[in-house]
């Protein structure tokens, strides 16, 4: 696409983010209209001086916003760019994936919009990082010389580390090294990221770098959280519950995971199931209907789970509907096909009749989650990219 050059101050509308710059710092926001003006004044005071940079803000803002940064860019003497998803797919997260998309620079430093993540310090994680050969500087707020101290209250402090116990016990190896994988502030470099490959859910965008595409040499740089300017913090309960989500998905990326992870979603099913079918029975129903209607309400809780735990990045594939016929078709097959197996492993292979039934189930169970995966999951198909661009206002400001 073509370039266009951008005096300081003038708004233009362009197809792509305005070059050059030593650094592109991405910028996610939402509704932080009063806080960017502040976040540009201290970019302006203590990075130009020492690094070139460009600015893109990623808006999902229903506030004005993008007009904020608007006006207060015309005082600013570096390129800012303004993104705004009409669909904001991914959350914080997605809206950090579609600035890497954008950035031009060879450095990428991603930080906050409320003015807790200093810009002073973006120098200094470009600085290690080249000085390192590293591909990822992560600003931490746990090494020495670092502190939480913007964090708003005992609970929140309680939260973060919670988080970030739990985010590192899960993943020892692909966050080694990283004392802070919560932090929404670091440096990366643009060659050490496939932004095609991460899968946000929320605003834990560094974890999902970390282990999708971890870059082999990873720095960190100490930085005090600073309380937010204006404004509430947009951490909720329903943030936190998608964090966990985000870690489900995370830890069943692969095959032999999604298969444990499939096995234990299924030993959970028993409970609707049974419950169920005490219900059902107790109101006078025959056992045998009983069973076949208990049955599904332990399919539809184990399609719940599966669905937003192992396959959520995959789900785009069909309509809901599908999938949920699909799943339901297989998992009732299941039970169709287990009697047969049971009595051929009894009549040809000598097996008593407990371990038929053992090895039926493991059977069945092998089959079933091939056949999930591949008949109701499968991968979606090459070129479809959710968040294009028809869906995000590009402008300069």
């Amino acid at each position: 696409m073509s370039q266009e050059s951008t005096a300081p101050g003038e708004v233009v509308e362009t197809a792509e983010v305005p070059e050059p710059g030593a650094v592109t710092i991405v910028v996610p926001t939402f509704n932080e209209s009063a806080n960017v003006r502040q976040l540009l004044r201290q970019i302006t005071e203590t990075v130009p001086a020492r690094l070139p940079c460009e600015v893109v803000f990623v808006d999902d803002s229903t506030d004005d916003t993008p007009e904020v940064i608007e006006k207060a860019a015309r005082d600013c003497p570096f390129p800012v760019t303004v993104l705004h998803r009409q669909e904001p797919v991914g959350g914080l997260g997605g809206a950090v994936v579609e600035g890497l998309k954008a950035a031009t620079s060879d450095w990428i430093v991603v930080m906050d919009g409320d003015c807790q993540h200093p810009p002073a310090l973006v120098p200094d994680l470009v600085a290690t990082g080249e000085r390192a050969n590293a591909g990822l500087v992560v600003a931490s707020r746990y090494i020495k010389g670092g502190s939480r101290a913007g964090l708003a209250g005992s609970y929140r402090v309680a939260v973060s580390r919670g988080a970030t116990w739990l985010a590192k016990a899960l993943f020892p190896r692909r966050l080694h090294g990283i004392s802070d994988p919560m932090s929404g502030f670091f440096a990366i470099r643009r060659s050490a990221v496939t932004a095609e490959v991460l899968q946000p859910l929320g605003y834990k965008i560094l974890l999902e770098l970390a282990v999708r595409s971890r870059p082999r040499t990873v720095s960190e740089v100490p930085f005090v959280f600073q309380d937010r300017f204006a404004g509430e913090s947009k951490s909720t309960a329903q943030e936190g519950f998608r964090f966990l989500r985000h870690l489900a998905g995370l830890r069943a990326a692969s095959s032999v995971a999604r298969m444990v992870g499939f096995g234990l979603i299924g030993l959970t099913g028993f409970v609707p199931n049974l419950l169920g079918l005490w219900a059902l029975t107790g109101a006078g129903l025959h056992y045998v209907p009983a069973e076949i209607l208990a049955n599904q309400l332990g399919v539809a809780w184990n399609f719940v789970l599966i669905e937003h735990l192992l396959f959520r990045e995959r789900r785009r594939h069909r309509h809901w509907w599908d999938r949920a016929g699909r799943f339901a078709l297989l998992a009732n097959a299941d039970l169709v096909l287990r009697i047969p197996l049971i009595a051929l492993f009894v009549h040809q292979l000598d097996l008593g009749v407990l371990s038929a039934t053992a090895l039926a189930l493991v059977t069945t169970f092998v089959l079933r989650f091939a056949a999930t995966e591949a008949l109701v999951y499968l991968p979606r198909r090459t070129g479809e990219k959710p968040g294009s661009d028809s869906r995000t206002a590009r402008r300069a400001a």
